[in-house]
């Protein structure tokens, strides 16, 4: 066959593949043994992000002359070279910034035990909607779920462990999970797992105590492409020399094959997606319907995320970090119609004497007494149990808590502040046995509050200069 010919008759970037077979069934080296123009050029004069590893195009060359070793691409040309199967991606790389449409068509006849096909790619700048729903009804019915149930259900938690579930049933594994990455913090989290019955794994959970050094690895052992499906031990072995700490992890805890896609959005690295032990007969309608789903996870879990951002923005205090007046104001309105029969107990701590701090010192030092004056108070309390009203007044509402115990809350307080230099509070708290009255309790820990704050200032009057009687303006 004329392959030169072949590859000038396409106007799409085309090239011919040659794969060695060998009798086990596995393969040996691939090369590119000639292309039309429109593909050589795409290595010899590349469109912009899509460098290659050499600019010269040498005949019969490895592949890996021009790109980092590939799994996914090495996949396809085994099952259209050597299966003698058409095969259809439509990928994002991490390698480059466009997506690559590609065909991979079995060629014949073989020379021997070298197979041939012909990789016919097309490059798009933007994600082309029409050629990522140009999927099978199976794959476009798991998807369309996916999408229904991050629409259709309040609750987020319960709709991400939902849609683990289901991953773990496409891919007929013993494990998945959705592993979340903070790259601030350096932690990752189980967003949602699933394990199947039987299963001698664990989970994801007992390993993440210094877990993020091995993820942060994951980015390098992907090489470039858009994911990680390793489906025997030829693929392991790759894993081994690419990545042998992670090797080591993940053979150890009973791991044979895995699945691995990075949730990626806006270039933003979020998480992973990944399962173990899966059926590897189910390989390609895994590959190609967590392509698209981790598509539609990452946008999902991006925007999630900068809801939350928002919304710790909208409720918190940027100066201490509690919580700040409008949550609280909240937080009682959801108290009066949802907490009836539970008791609550409320704190209201001012501090004493920051008018004449910030009057001697400057505002500056007002500033650090009030940080750690929540600070003090995140010592006793949970942050969310904690809100700043306003200028030197912060509230604690506590849910559940008996008498007995929230006077030893304010006891501890107490102590607690004389941990930091010039932290006294004016402290009081008021308990209801029904939480509906919890505005009855507020009113009355502030007026215990400010009999506190007498007290003090009859005892150091010299504190007491600039202040004035915030009930009375």
């Amino acid at each position: 066959m004329d392959f030169q010919a072949f590859a000038d008759s396409i106007p799409t970037a085309t090239c011919i593949i040659s794969v060695d077979k060998y009798e086990n069934g596995s393969y040996g080296n691939i090369r590119i043994v000639t292309g039309n123009r429109p593909y050589l050029d795409s290595i010899e004069r590349p469109a912009q992000n899509v460098e290659m590893l050499t600019r010269k195009f040498v005949p019969n060359s490895e592949y890996t002359n021009y790109l980092n070793r590939d799994l996914n691409f090495e996949d396809s040309v085994y099952r259209a070279a050597i299966q003698k199967k058409c095969i259809h991606a439509y990928a994002h790389p991490a390698r480059f910034d466009v997506w690559f449409n590609m065909s991979f068509l079995p060629l014949c006849p073989d020379n021997g035990n070298t197979c041939y096909c012909a990789y016919i790619m097309e490059i798009n700048f933007k994600p082309d909607a029409k050629r990522m729903s140009n999927i099978s009804s199976e794959i476009a019915t798991a998807v369309l779920e996916t999408c229904i149930k991050l629409r259709s259900v309040e609750n987020f938690q319960e709709t991400m462990d939902s849609i683990c579930k289901d991953i773990l049933d496409l891919c007929d594994s013993e494990h998945c999970c959705i592993l979340m990455m903070d790259t601030e913090k350096r932690k990752c989290s189980v967003l949602c797992e699933a394990l199947s019955n039987n299963t001698k794994l664990v989970s994801m959970n007992e390993y993440l105590d210094d877990f993020y050094d091995i993820a942060e690895t994951w980015k390098d052992t992907i090489a470039g492409s858009n994911c990680l499906i390793v489906k025997n031990e030829h693929d392991m072995e790759v894993v081994k020399e690419r990545n042998p700490v992670w090797h080591e992890s993940i053979t150890s805890a009973g791991g044979k094959t895995i699945v691995l896609f990075p949730l990626e959005f806006k270039g933003e690295l979020l998480g992973y997606i990944w399962a173990i032990n899966f059926s590897a007969d189910v390989a390609d309608t895994i590959k190609e319907t967590l392509e698209l789903t981790s598509f539609i996870l990452a946008s999902e879990l991006y925007s999630y995320r900068m809801m939350d951002k928002l919304h710790i923005l909208s409720s918190t205090d940027m100066l201490t970090g509690v919580m700040n007046r409008n949550e609280m104001n909240n937080y009682i309105d959801a108290l009066i119609k949802k907490c009836s029969k539970k008791s609550v107990g409320v704190i209201f701590a001012d501090l004493n004497g920051l008018k004449s701090v910030n009057d001697d010192i400057g505002h500056e030092a007002g500033d650090k007494l009030l940080k750690d004056a929540a600070s003090a108070l995140r010592d006793v309390f949970a942050v969310h149990e904690i809100f700043r009203a306003g200028g030197d007044e912060f509230t604690v509402i506590l849910i559940n808590v008996t008498q007995d115990e929230l006077n030893e809350k304010v006891e501890k307080l107490r102590t607690v502040s004389k941990n930091y230099n010039d932290l006294v509070f004016a402290i009081g708290a008021s308990y209801e046995s029904d939480a509906v009255n919890v505005r009855t309790a507020l009113q009355n820990a502030d007026k215990l509050m400010y009999e506190d704050k007498k007290r003090y200032y009859d005892l150091h009057p010299e504190k007491k200069r600039g202040v004035i009687d915030k009930r009375n303006g």
